[in-house]
């Protein structure tokens, strides 16, 4: 049993910033406006919204009520509070996975996060300024990440000196606590976010049509282009999957994160308005203004043709090839550059910081830990782990890592955590868990939502991205060759992160039952 003081939220303003932050990531801004083109514009938010309300509220509900609940015994991490949840052996076990898909994400993530940081740098200075073409912005990517060598960049260690600087960042704002560290950082990087977000918007509406010989190519038509439904894309099961996808993306569930900032909350705190209080404002960010930026803007410099060739690329060719190209063409190029990549910084830091909360947590709560110490344990281990990402980046190492960590991991997660939350602990429990400290009178709908339609919504995503997915990227049936190597230590990297957890779960809950500890809300 632990005797250390758990750490308290300084407010719930910042609570809320700071799980809104958790959510709002870099797919609000790069994932959601290719997903969204990709897969029938207009038609797309129709299955989107529908995801949102039986997948999206519900998980973050039963999210914030796992974590409260868990926080009653002392416990800030999955392992312990599935072990409240559900007194059976198996279950700190299945929490553990939780701890392996946010390490795992962390991982890569931070790797991602500090080419924001640099490419807000490189616009700053005006470095891709006398980059003229789509191919040779990609060509500036690519040298940027050790790929090929350019004029600009001649080698990997600009990249590598900023992901660690990155690093530093990411694990000086954890070195300082909950409310001295993420709830600081929550207070100054959400609102900067929106604001330059709001920026950003305006800017891109205020673009003149580029080429006065194609008067097609323009802004309305580049939202007409996201927004314009094509309905008969309805009948396909794949846009309605990419659509429950980008909700898992978007509120960053199904990884522990939001379990643990819930942890910290006082037995009768409400869950019930912050949760769906995050939730909006995550959909504000990525419906209302992620959706107004990069696809209008590219359509009025591109045009449709060749921003459905960058939508296909994927949302690296989206922020890191066409922004960059765009800056270089407008007034102040230089100054809206930086703010779109600063953005893309605070979106991604608010994220990153969060899935380390999980880990560090769970060294205090289980093994007594200090914080700093728990820090430094992390610290070590993730500086350790992203070596590989960053050195064989080329071979789709990180790639391999988002699709089982990022992806696919995130639904079998949510599903696991449902199925206890609402079948095991029961859902009559689990409804009172929602609803205790409630500041709004939550639809009773909902706690049939959570106990049939959300599991079963899982059960069929999980199923269709298995058969379709999971097994050809298991199997390597569209791996290069040169790649086959790189993707197994991608996969061996992260069984080690799994086998460290289970063991290090078992030596945990091999000492006691359960552990409590007191805490300043009981």
């Amino acid at each position: 049993m632990s005797d250390i003081q758990r750490e308290q939220w300084g407010s719930r303003i910042g609570l809320i910033l700071a799980v809104a932050g958790n959510a709002v990531g870099l797919g609000n801004f790069l994932r959601f406006p290719v997903q969204a083109a990709s897969n029938g514009g207009g038609a797309f938010m129709i299955p989107y919204f529908i995801a949102f309300l039986l997948l999206g509220i519900p998980l973050m509900w039963i999210e914030w009520a796992i974590g409260r609940h868990g926080g009653k015994y002392g416990h800030s991490s999955a392992p312990g509070m599935f072990h409240v949840l559900w007194n059976h052996p198996v279950a700190k076990y299945i929490g553990a996975i939780g701890m392996v898909i946010s390490t795992s994400i962390l991982v890569y993530y931070t790797y991602i996060e500090s080419w924001t940081l640099g490419y807000s740098i490189f616009s700053m200075i005006g470095l891709y300024w006398d980059v003229g073409s789509f191919k040779e912005m990609t060509n500036f990517l690519a040298s940027y990440q050790g790929l090929t060598k350019t004029a600009h960049f001649s080698s990997l260690w600009p990249a590598y000196l900023l992901m660690v600087l990155t690093f530093v960042i990411n694990f000086y704002v954890l070195w300082r606590g909950l409310s001295a560290g993420i709830e600081k950082l929550a207070k100054i990087a959400m609102p900067l976010l929106f604001i330059f977000a709001v920026i950003l918007v305006v800017r891109v509406f205020t673009i003149d049509v580029p080429d006065p010989s194609h008067p097609e190519n323009n802004v309305w038509a580049g939202l007409n282009y996201i927004w314009n439904p094509d309905f008969s894309l309805l009948s396909d099961a794949k846009v309605w999957l990419a659509a429950a996808g980008q909700i898992f993306f978007t509120l960053s569930v199904g990884m522990g994160t939001i379990h643990a900032y819930a942890s910290y909350l006082r037995p009768k705190n409400d869950i019930a308005l912050s949760g769906l209080t995050t939730a909006v404002t995550n959909e504000s960010a990525e419906v209302i203004l992620g959706g107004s930026i990069a696809i209008p803007a590219a359509v009025a410099f591109f045009g449709i043709p060749m921003t459905q060739a960058i939508a296909s690329g994927g949302a690296f060719d989206l922020g890191f090839v066409s922004m960059p190209l765009i800056f270089t063409k407008i007034p102040m190029g230089q100054f809206f550059g930086a703010l779109w990549f600063l953005l893309l910084f605070f979106a991604g830091i608010t994220s990153s910081v969060a899935m380390a909360q999980p880990i560090i947590a769970f060294l205090k709560d289980e093994f007594g830990f200090t914080h700093r110490r728990a820090t430094i344990v992390l610290g070590v281990l993730v500086l350790l782990l992203v070596q590989p990402v960053v050195l064989f980046f080329g071979h789709g190492f990180l790639n391999e890592m988002d699709y089982w960590a990022g992806t696919f991991g995130l639904v079998v997660f949510a599903l696991l955590e449902t199925i206890i939350f609402a079948w095991v602990f029961g859902i009559d429990n689990a409804w009172n868990e929602i609803t205790s400290g409630a500041d709004i009178k939550v639809p009773v709908i909902f706690k049939h939502i959570i106990k049939y339609i959300t599991p079963a919504y899982l059960i069929i995503i999980l199923a269709y991205w298995t058969i379709t997915e999971a097994i050809p990227t298991l199997l390597l049936e569209n791996a290069a060759a040169e790649d086959i190597p790189y993707l197994w230590g991608a996969r061996l990297l992260m069984l080690g992160i799994f086998v460290v957890f289970i063991l290090l779960v078992r030596k945990a809950f091999g000492k006691a039952s359960i552990h409590t500890v007191s805490s300043a809300g009981e």
